[in-house]
């Protein structure tokens, strides 16, 4: 029988009309790697293929806690145990008034083809609550996290299931939650990553997902002639991605333009530089601030109503969230001349605006490929935990490296061309896909 990928994702549109964020990952996926599965006839059971999109385990649960003024609060935590064919669940926690089973399935699914793509022993997992950590103060966001961890203890385990930090959950939030996990378990256990280097966090875990990004595109680049120094990028996001996807490209020479939070975007012509970084870390990792108090200080323009699409540029890094550059944005980037597009988000691109990018020529790396030196570092931090050493900031940047050049060779093996170009999205798709494959076919059902 012929792989039919529209009779499989007829059978999950029934099954979760609902779920808008999933159904579209499971649209891309299918789109994306059917090629590779009908040239293939040993990745063809429909069986395993079904089962890898379904997770393995969904669980819920409510999360009382009562605030610093007294008032009870109620919230609810959930954790999406996706596939664990290749290790230990591994993914993070994502605490976001956003924050739905639709989502954590879409970023689950994401996360079990860019763990698989890394090489490493990781499974898949995806987590959270609808909690807006931003909103509070940092002894209710302390209560909350405690709350979290009364009802998630059980859950995390190094054998099992590893979370680490997403949206809304930095190395603060994880400290909480690690430190009441241990209180409760009533032992030190490696079972979150991103955690502080003295609580036996790994050195560039803050660093790894921007900083894996660029070394992605400085391949991407490289292989295609174009050089960094000639670039001019426009970053989404002000968070730990963003910012250290914006210091890695300052190290290659590229003149960054524009960062951006949920209330506006800066544009700096000239390019910001290690004084207006410096100060964009202090406003927005330290202090929790608005990136227009960057602007302000250093005279740079700042828009409410614009994003940073609409202002040219050579290349794009969307860094916030899932969906945030849709076709009208990816119009906008081609038209002024923009080169290459490297996620470091989950998901930030439309499946409309990737279908663009990819008819048009442009250089464009999914985030499953260019966004995956977060959770490969997050295995270098669950290795030395087990090890109980602790690597140097060398030696774990040289191993960052290893992995996103493994990354992208099996990007290109598996991916071919489309338009002339590397086409990487079919080939992170097609290569997490076949790993993941052989190890549930390996297995057995169940």
């Amino acid at each position: 029988m012929a792989f039919d990928p529209e009779s499989i994702a007829e059978e999950f549109h029934e099954k979760y009309p609902n779920e808008g964020e999933f159904l579209q990952v499971v649209d891309s996926f299918l789109n994306k790697v059917s090629p590779f599965i009908s040239a293939n006839p040993d990745y063809q059971d429909k069986g395993v293929i079904m089962r890898m999109l379904e997770p393995d385990q969904i669980i819920s649960f409510r999360v009382s806690w009562v605030d610093s003024e007294g008032k009870e609060r109620l919230n609810r935590g959930y954790r999406v145990q996706f596939n664990r064919a290749l290790g230990p669940y591994k993914g993070g926690l994502r605490f976001h008034p956003s924050v739905n089973i639709s989502i954590l399935k879409f970023l689950g699914f994401e996360q079990s083809l860019k763990n698989s793509l890394t090489g490493l022993q990781l499974g898949a997992g995806k987590g959270g609550a609808d909690f807006d950590s931003g909103r509070h103060s940092d002894l209710d966001v302390m209560r909350f996290c405690q709350a979290f961890a009364a009802e998630f203890f059980h859950i995390a385990n190094s054998e099992a299931d590893v979370p680490a930090g997403d949206i809304g959950v930095s190395e603060r939030e994880i400290g909480y939650i690690f430190g009441y996990t241990n209180k409760l378990k009533r032992k030190f256990s490696g079972s979150f990553t991103g955690k502080s280097l003295e609580s036996g966090g790994s050195c560039l875990r803050p660093q790894a997902t921007g900083y894996g990004c660029l070394y992605f595109l400085e391949q991407m680049l490289k292989d295609n002639q174009l050089k960094p120094e000639e670039m001019t990028a426009n970053i989404s996001g002000a968070g730990n991605v963003a910012i250290y996807a914006c210091e890695k490209a300052l190290e290659l020479g590229i003149r960054v333009q524009t960062l951006s939070d949920s209330k506006g975007v800066i544009y700096d012509e000239e390019g910001l530089n290690e004084e207006k970084l410096a100060f964009v870390k202090k406003v927005k990792l330290e202090e929790r601030g608005r990136i227009e108090e960057v602007a302000d200080k250093f005279g740079l323009e700042y828009s409410a109503d614009k994003k940073p699409w609409d202002f040219p540029c050579t290349v794009a890094l969307p860094c916030a969230t899932q969906n945030e550059l849709d076709e009208t944005d990816a119009q906008k980037l081609i038209d002024n001349g923009c080169k290459a597009v490297a996620e470091g988000a989950n998901m930030p691109c439309t499946n409309g605006a990737v279908d663009l990018f990819l008819e048009s020529g442009l250089l464009y790396a999914p985030g499953k490929a260019s966004n995956a030196g977060g959770v490969s570092v997050s295995a270098f931090e669950m290795a030395q935990n087990k090890m109980g050493l602790r690597w140097t900031a060398e030696e774990v940047d040289k191993k960052l490296k290893h992995t996103m050049k493994h990354i992208y060779s099996q990007c290109l093996e598996y991916g071919g061309k489309v338009n002339g170009v590397p086409n990487y999205v079919s080939g992170a798709n097609a290569a997490g896909f076949a790993r993941l494959y052989r190890a549930m076919k390996n297995q057995g059902v169940f």
